[in-house]
């Protein structure tokens, strides 16, 4: 104990133990030689034993007080510990009054210290330091009542030596306590302690009913054997039950914590859907009773920032910023948890603190949780907070925790696993189902068409009256019918989408051209300009198709401004981390060595307009087919945009600003073996412009 540490406490453990080795000492070599003069020493450390003791359990929890004065027990111990040594030193040291007043004395004094130590870790805010005192009351208490046992052999009666072994346990258990500043660090050795105590003290009694009652000293090889046997078929339920018994009444919070979290952990294994997910996280902790407040945190698709996705509790910060929060992600990147009281306790100026309480709100001295995915990256964050108490959770209890935050990570990975799933079998349905479609509705289109177009050459020749409404009539019919071939094929196009012929495609030079052809059927107070990045690596996409989804952009931008204002389409380079590998990828035989990483180069095409933004009921579903705000429209231009760019593996994204306009991001990754776009004369960012 003096190797770890030299400040009173270890003293004082040190001076404690040494008197128990020479009180035992002591009555052995009494024992041994009847000799007078151990006879009163081992009196004499008998009435010293409880002065060390009181001294001891005073100063495991200090209290402010104790700085200044003496508690009232020390000076209590201290003024009748005299009297009762100089009776132990007078000739009436055997007398049975001296004897039972020091039988008292001894045993008094240790259990008023043991109290003392209980109510001083009752008092303290940490419920570590708490759990560390209660524990060594249960133990103390346990060693001194079978000490208490032994003493009896003063009085006549004569019991096995229990209170020795416990006496040594609880010593152990004490030195290494004191030695660590939790006592949860100890909380599978000092299971295993208990247990193995336990279990030695049932392998002594099998043994012993053996020998004594079935055999004799000369059959006592025999009665070890059989004694073997039977512990042996008892060790394993045996050692199950006790551990779980001394989990139970030592550690009652940590015990229902780990059956709260391996249920959470068993209910995860079974969940694939991220709602569903977050739904089962909550109600996991809010069960165990160990939680008040907890926030789970889920990346966006560009990796900007995370979205809050559940709480309960206090009312969490709705969004993260990537940027904001980047100091506490490297420091969760390296270690996956962080709890942010012990820093506070620690290091009262870390910038983490200044970062968590910029950013975090309520859960700025919560512990956190870093939920990563397949390759390492940070794919969530979870805020967990105790209100009620200081250093509510332990490292054990965290390292819990960590587990909880992985089984969510292979949860999300699988969530995603099966959301590619069920849109390949969509659409793969849709595909069956648009083969018959066209069948069913394309002939039968064809056939009226043809009808009404024979009925308008023949009512151009008619000059009755009505004929000029029947005219109507039909040029209604033939409108309508060419807008149904219209959703038609573009359901066709959806429902059974192909990848084209994707070549190196130079983007700048086709948002050039596209550019081009939808100048010449603007309105006139509709302007366009192009901000483009050069050189631009190219991008790995049909050319007609990234034409059509530019198009089906830009004209959504047109319409939504009533043709009135300001489009945008500007280029860029950007370098994107992912989650998981593209198709385009996954597919390859051989990939090259940056697509192994997670940085991935990307070509970035925005289209910006000035017009009055979409809502939010609305952008949920702006991607969803057939959903559309237009009278006229199909619902169909965007889910097709989005099916042709997830099939070149890249993503579009929308991001809008009431009153501010829309900007739609279109994200494909770059041909990195092919030619860089060639330098050229810088095109103006306002070459179409026009008022």
């Amino acid at each position: 104990m003096l190797l770890r540490g030299r400040r009173g406490v270890h003293w004082l453990f040190a001076a404690f133990s040494l008197e128990v080795a020479l009180w035992w000492g002591s009555q052995s070599l009494f024992g041994l030689f009847q000799a007078t003069i151990w006879a009163r020493a081992t009196a004499v450390l008998t009435v010293l034993l409880p002065q060390f003791a009181v001294h001891l359990f005073q100063s495991i929890v200090p209290l402010d007080s104790d700085a200044e004065r003496p508690s009232t027990l020390t000076k209590f111990a201290t003024a009748v510990g005299i009297p009762v040594l100089v009776l132990e030193l007078s000739p009436y040291h055997e007398t049975p009054f001296a004897l039972g007043l020091t039988y008292f004395y001894v045993f008094g004094l240790i259990a008023a210290a043991l109290v003392s130590l209980a109510l001083r870790g009752r008092k303290s805010p940490s419920r570590a330091v708490r759990d560390r005192v209660n524990f060594l009351v249960a133990v103390g208490a346990a060693a001194t009542t079978f000490t208490l046992a032994d003493f009896l052999s003063f009085l006549g009666v004569y019991l096995p030596p229990i209170g020795a072994v416990l006496s040594i346990v609880f010593l152990f258990v004490l030195a290494e306590s004191l030695a660590r500043p939790r006592l949860a660090d100890l909380y599978e050795m000092a299971g295993r302690l208990l247990v193995a105590t336990a279990l030695a003290f049932a392998l002594a009694g099998i043994f012993y009913v053996f020998v004594t009652y079935i055999g004799r000293f000369n059959t006592m090889y025999l009665n070890a054997v059989l004694a073997a046997i039977v512990f042996l078929v008892l060790f394993e339920p045996l050692q199950n039950e006790v551990e779980t018994r001394m989990h139970q009444f030592f550690f009652r919070e940590r015990y229902d914590l780990e059956t709260s979290i391996d249920e959470l952990k068993r209910r995860l294994s079974h969940v694939l859907e991220i709602d569903e997910m977050a739904e089962t996280v909550l109600a996991g902790l809010e069960s165990s009773h160990r939680v008040t407040s907890c926030a789970i945190y889920l990346r966006d698709q560009d990796g900007n920032g995370f979205d809050m996705i559940g709480s309960v509790g206090d009312e969490p910060v709705m969004r993260l910023e990537t940027l904001s929060v980047r100091p506490l992600l490297d420091r969760l990147q390296a270690t996956v948890s962080l709890s942010l009281e012990e820093i506070a306790r620690e290091q009262k100026d870390s910038p983490l603190l200044t970062v968590a309480s910029a950013t975090l709100g309520p859960h700025k001295n919560s512990v956190l949780l870093a939920v990563k995915g397949d390759e390492g990256e940070i794919v969530g964050v979870i805020c967990i907070a105790d209100e009620r108490m200081r250093d509510a959770f332990t490292p054990e209890e965290i390292a819990l925790l960590e587990t909880v935050a992985s089984q969510i990570g292979v949860a999300i990975a699988n969530s995603r696993i099966y959301s590619r799933m069920k849109e390949r079998d969509r659409l793969a349905a849709l595909g069956a189902m648009a083969a018959g479609l066209a069948h069913e509705v394309k002939n039968p289109l064809g056939a009226i068409k043809g009808a009404a177009q024979l009925l308008e050459e023949s009512e151009e020749g008619a000059s009755a009256p009505g004929a000029s409404d029947s005219r109507e009539f039909v040029g209604i019919i033939l409108e309508e019918v060419d807008r149904l071939n219209r959703v038609v094929a573009s359901f066709l196009d959806y429902a059974r989408p192909h990848a084209g012929n994707p070549i190196p495609l130079d983007i700048n030079a086709a948002v050039r051209r596209t550019m081009q052809i939808l100048t010449s059927q603007k309105a006139e107070s509709l302007e366009f300009r192009m901000e483009l990045t050069e050189p631009l690596p190219r991008a790995k996409i049909d050319a007609e198709q990234f034409r059509q989804v530019l198009i089906n952009v830009i004209q959504n931008g047109a319409q939504a401004m009533d043709g009135r204002g300001r489009i945008t389409v500007s280029t860029a380079r950007r370098t994107r981390r992912r989650p998981w590998p593209s198709r385009q990828e996954s597919e390859r035989p051989a990939v090259s060595e940056r697509s192994l990483t997670n940085e991935v180069e990307m070509v970035e095409v925005s289209v910006r307009d000035t017009g009055p933004g979409i809502s939010q009921k609305v952008l949920k579903h702006i991607f969803v087919p057939f959903f559309t705000t237009k009278e006229q429209g199909t619902g169909l231009g965007l889910a097709i945009s989005q099916s042709i760019v997830q099939n070149a593996g890249g993503i579009i994204d929308v991001q809008t600003q009431a009153g501010a306009g829309t900007t739609f991001t279109i994200l494909l990754p770059a041909a990195t073996d092919t030619l860089r776009t060639p330098l050229g004369t810088p095109t103006p960012t306002n070459l179409l412009t026009s008022s």
